[in-house]
């Protein structure tokens, strides 16, 4: 059953609108000219006097820009002005081999003060743990209120079930996939694609069969499977053809091995027999990618409104040109993935570490002129209504307008649910599986257990 949370689909709805500079949120409008009049030294130097002096360290994963050294150098620069005091030094992971420094980080004693990320580490992995410090000071009424103003779901991934906020929020996104244009208008493919870029199951199929027997690419798509790497867009392209449900309504149990889940993983593996489509179980989201900018295959099943800037110089020098689209869906309605980032902070036993900590957050989150910037590093759209149209007057409006259209598909953040680390891992496993000859369902099942195995053994600590 096709279920969207009413509530997210507000704040997507809102979030869209003020991306499009929608005459419906003035207010959002004026707000990037009015963070320019509030630039000022005097209230740096007077929060410089009362901030706590300490050496604090942040990871980053590569969120967005976020993991570009360059570019989150100007936040240090501009946090160093405000906070001479607070230093702070940078390790920059990445989703390869990013979880297993954290883990090995947390096993050793040395994890960072601060982390970059997203509920599903910061709050489902390590706050249910209890590896993580209680952020609840920073969610204020105003600040609670500016959130889900933009998306209720946002503040709600943001805490743990009883109520914990482990997680302060910058920004957000919708995940997507990305087809070569030029490769599908060549195929006449386009033509099974909506306006809107939406497309049905139905339609999918016409367009692998049609761009693969053009013989403009020898694959049309690969399922990649040899790791977590990018597994959101597995994830959604395997949930969204029947309708499948990831998780039940509250978070707390793995179904894809329901009905329809099944009836999407088995229609993957049908394509593959067929060979309107591919599988290759050695790669990862990270291998798939520059296979689709550098022109080799026709799409690419990960993709967001950061990609186009973070591959901006293949897509240059192949001439490949990346349109976004919906992952396809049996009634043309899709469900998509979504992306919630922020920052966590490690309990390291140090209080005025994490005063200092807190202090960042703040700074990078709150800050009327830092804000924006910050949010504009992401790549991605502010989780706070106020922030408005970040982009508006920039030469990334356009393409931020066309992912925001986007936002009224985005469906529930079941990244919360627990036992997400192990979950990931039993993933690309079914997915090996199901491509190597196992029964699906039987496979599925048994993804199931293991997940729900491990959701049950998260609950009980």
């Amino acid at each position: 059953m096709k279920k969207l949370l009413a509530l997210l689909l507000v704040g997507a709805m809102s979030l869209s609108m003020v991306a499009c500079g929608g005459s419906s949120a003035p207010a959002a409008e004026e707000a990037p000219a009015a963070t320019e009049e509030v630039a000022t030294e005097a209230p740096a130097e007077e929060a410089a006097d009362t901030a706590v002096a300490a050496d604090i360290t942040l990871w980053t994963y590569p969120v967005g820009g976020f993991g570009d050294a360059a570019k989150l150098q100007a936040v240090l620069d501009a946090f160093a002005a405000a906070y001479p005091d607070i230093n702070v030094s940078v390790e920059y992971i990445d989703y390869q081999s990013g979880d297993d420094q954290v883990t090995s980080a947390i096993e050793a004693g040395t994890t960072p003060d601060l982390i970059l990320e997203g509920p599903e580490r910061l709050v489902a992995n390590w706050g249910a743990k209890g590896k993580m410090v209680d952020l609840g000071d920073l969610w204020t009424e105003e600040v609670t209120a500016d959130i889900v103003a933009n998306s209720a779901a946002v503040e709600a991934a943001c805490k743990s079930p009883d109520g914990v906020y482990y997680e302060y929020p910058l920004c957000m996104t919708t995940h997507t996939m990305v087809i070569n244009k030029g490769v599908f208008e060549a195929a006449d493919a386009l033509q099974y694609i909506n306006e809107d870029g939406t497309w049905t199951t139905e339609n999918f199929e016409k367009a692998l069969t049609a761009v693969k027997e053009s013989g403009l690419v020898q694959q049309t798509g690969i399922v990649y499977c040899g790791g977590q790497g990018g597994d959101q867009g597995t994830r959604a392209l395997a949930m969204n053809l029947y309708s499948g449900q990831f998780t039940n309504a509250e978070h707390t149990e793995w179904t894809m091995n329901n009905e329809a889940g099944v009836k999407g993983l088995q229609q993957l593996v049908d394509w593959c027999e067929a060979g309107i489509l591919d599988n290759d179980p050695g790669i990862v989201a990270g291998d798939e990618i520059p296979l689709f900018t550098n022109g080799t295959i026709a799409m690419s099943f990960c993709w967001n409104a950061a990609m186009p800037i973070t591959h901006a110089e293949a897509l240059a020098a192949s001439g490949v040109e990346a349109m976004p689209v919906a992952f396809p869906s049996e009634d043309g309605v899709p469900e998509l993935c979504g992306g919630i980032w922020g920052f966590g902070i490690f309990d390291n036993g140090d209080a005025a570490k994490i005063e200092a900590a807190k202090t960042f957050i703040k700074f990078v989150c709150d800050d009327e002129a830092q804000a924006p910037e910050s949010v504009k590093i992401s790549g991605y759209f502010p989780v706070k209504a106020s922030l408005g149209n970040v982009y508006a007057g920039t030469e990334d409006e356009a393409r931020m307008t066309t992912f925001a259209n986007f936002a009224p598909w985005l469906g529930g953040y079941y990244n919360v649910t627990l036992g997400w680390a192990e979950q990931r891992t039993a993933w690309w496993n079914l997915l090996q599986q199901i491509f190597a000859g196992d029964d699906v369902q039987a496979a599925a099942d048994a993804y199931a257990e293991t997940c729900n195995a491990a959701t049950a053994a998260a609950a009980g600590n």
